[in-house]
C-alpha cells in the first residue's frame, strides 16, 4: 500500500478526506497507526490543536484552498438571522460542485468539480464552469445534452438507485434534471466537521 502525503494527511486529520483514503485497506492501515498511538505517550492535544484539526479536515474535505474557506467563514460570521455553523453548514453544501456529488454524479467531490469545469453541468440552461458556483433554493440543474452519454455517467442509474438522495435535493434520473428544494441542514447533510469549532479557531 503506497502512503503518499493524501495518506498521511487522512491520517492525521482521523477523517477520509481523499478519496483515495476511501478505502478498507485506508481503514485497516489507519486502525493499526490509532492503536500504535495509544501504546506511545502523547502530549495532551490543546484545544487550539483541536480546532486546527476540525478546521483542516472541513477544509480538505470540501477541497478548498484556506483563502477560500476564511472567505466563507467571513460570510457566516455576518449573518445575524441564523448561527454562523448553519450558515457555513449552508455555504459549503450548496457549492455546485458539492450539490452534483450529493446526487451522486460522481463518486467523489474532486469528480464533480471536475464534472463541473469540463461543461457537462448546466443551472438554469446555461453552462456553468465554475465549482464554487452558489447555488440557491429553487435552482434547476441539469446535464447537458452532449454529455448525458459521457463515460462519467455510464451507471448512474444503478449508482442513484443505490445512494440515498438527500432530502433537500430532487433529481429524475430519466431526464437527468434536478434541483434545489430547500436549505441544507446539520440533519439532512453531514457536516464533515464541527464546524462551531472551525469558527471558534477563526475567533479566538
Amino acid at each position: 500500500m503506497k502512503t503518499g502525503p493524501r495518506y498521511k494527511i487522512a491520517k492525521r486529520l482521523g477523517a477520509s478526506v481523499f478519496e483515495k483514503a476511501q478505502t478498507q485497506k485506508f481503514a485497516l492501515s489507519a486502525d493499526r497507526s490509532e492503536k500504535n498511538k495509544r501504546r506511545r505517550r502523547r502530549r495532551r492535544q490543546s484545544e487550539y490543536g483541536k480546532q486546527m484539526l476540525e478546521k483542516q479536515k472541513v477544509r480538505i474535505t470540501y477541497g478548498l484552498p484556506e483563502k477560500q474557506f476564511r472567505n466563507y467563514v467571513n460570510k457566516s460570521l455576518l449573518v445575524k438571522k441564523i448561527k454562523p455553523a448553519e450558515r457555513l453548514h449552508e455555504i459549503l453544501e450548496l457549492r455546485l460542485d458539492n450539490v452534483v456529488w450529493r446526487l451522486g454524479l460522481t463518486s467523489t467531490r474532486r469528480g464533480a468539480r471536475q464534472m463541473v469545469a469540463h461543461g457537462h453541468v448546466l443551472v438554469g440552461g446555461k453552462k456553468i464552469r465554475v465549482p464554487s458556483h452558489a447555488l440557491s433554493v429553487g435552482d434547476r440543474i441539469s446535464i447537458r445534452e452532449g454529455s448525458k452519454t459521457h463515460g462519467v455517467l455510464i451507471g448512474f442509474n444503478e449508482r442513484f438507485m443505490e445512494r440515498p438522495l438527500p432530502s433537500w435535493l430532487s433529481w429524475n434520473p430519466k431526464s437527468m434534471e434536478g434541483g434545489i428544494t430547500a436549505l441544507p441542514t446539520a440533519a439532512s447533510a453531514d457536516p464533515a466537521g464541527d464546524l462551531v469549532m472551525v469558527l471558534s479557531f477563526y475567533t479566538r
